[in-house]
């Protein structure tokens, strides 16, 4: 829909520095949490890939065939707090991705909506990081990586509920940072801006009515306004980041946030 000012990056090859290990990935039927789970199979990693899309996972699973590790399809809704600490026991890698959007001003604003928005990127989370820490803690090493956002860091109007969820995700990454380096788990968030995802494709008519332009214009005049780059970013990319804090290579890097916004956060 733009005329991008780089290209995006080809494939990377993947080493396997993560055989042995189980990686949890929520939101893993498509976009960032689909890229995140092929990638931590192809450096050898068993990936339990949680949604609540039963389809969306066997997809998955059938395009991890052939590679170093192993994608296992785990359907489950986020919403159930309980089920989802469950879900987290035993994993060595936890990528807290799953998310939601929706579109309205403060005093328009659904207040279930912001309920389960809340619910599902903020306590859920919590819940999973909660039910992973006592594997990682035992064996003295873990990998959390927070699939935070830009508006982890600036928030934009009409979206009160997800600026304050990812707002809330970067605190939590942090407190699991301090925590956890005592017992060699690291926690960290990834920020990117706008995704070539699903979530944010659905964005464009939202975000047309409520500031009142055509569609074809969001992106440019509101997606990708105050990003240098002018392009939406490729979930490949942000799973690349994310395996990177899963690495060794990335042992000493904990309590902070990976921007890939473009130079949004520049201004």
């Amino acid at each position: 829909m733009t005329s991008p000012q780089a290209a995006a990056p080809g494939p990377v090859a993947a080493p396997s520095d993560l055989g042995g290990r189980t990686a949890l990935v929520t939101g893993a039927a498509g976009g960032i949490g689909r890229a995140c789970a092929l990638r931590l199979a192809a450096a050898g990693a068993k990936v339990r890939a949680v949604d609540r899309d039963a389809a969306g996972l066997e997809a998955l699973a059938a395009s991890a065939a052939g590679l170093p590790g192993r994608v296992e399809p785990y359907v489950l809704d986020l919403t159930d707090l309980e089920a989802a600490e469950v879900a987290a026991a035993g994993t060595d890698v936890l990528v807290n991705n799953a998310g939601l959007q929706h579109v309205a001003p403060l005093e328009e604003f659904p207040p279930d909506v912001f309920h389960t928005v809340l619910t599902v990127m903020l306590e859920a989370p919590f819940r999973l990081v909660r039910g992973a820490l006592p594997h990682m803690y035992g064996q003295g090493w873990g990998r959390i990586v927070n699939v935070s956002s830009v508006h982890g860091l600036r928030a934009s109007a009409y979206k009160s509920a997800y600026v304050a969820a990812k707002h809330g995700l970067e605190g939590l990454s942090k407190t699991a940072a301090l925590e956890g380096a005592p017992h060699g788990v690291t926690s960290n968030c990834v920020n990117p801006a706008y995704v070539r995802t699903p979530l944010v494709q659905r964005q464009l008519a939202d975000q047309a009515r409520t500031h009142g332009v055509p569609e074809e214009r969001v992106l440019t005049d509101v997606l990708l306004r105050d990003s240098a780059v002018k392009r939406l970013i490729e979930p490949e990319e942000v799973a690349e980041a994310v395996a990177y804090l899963c690495g060794p290579q990335a042992s000493f890097v904990t309590g902070t946030s990976l921007v890939l916004d473009g130079g949004w956060t520049a201004h």
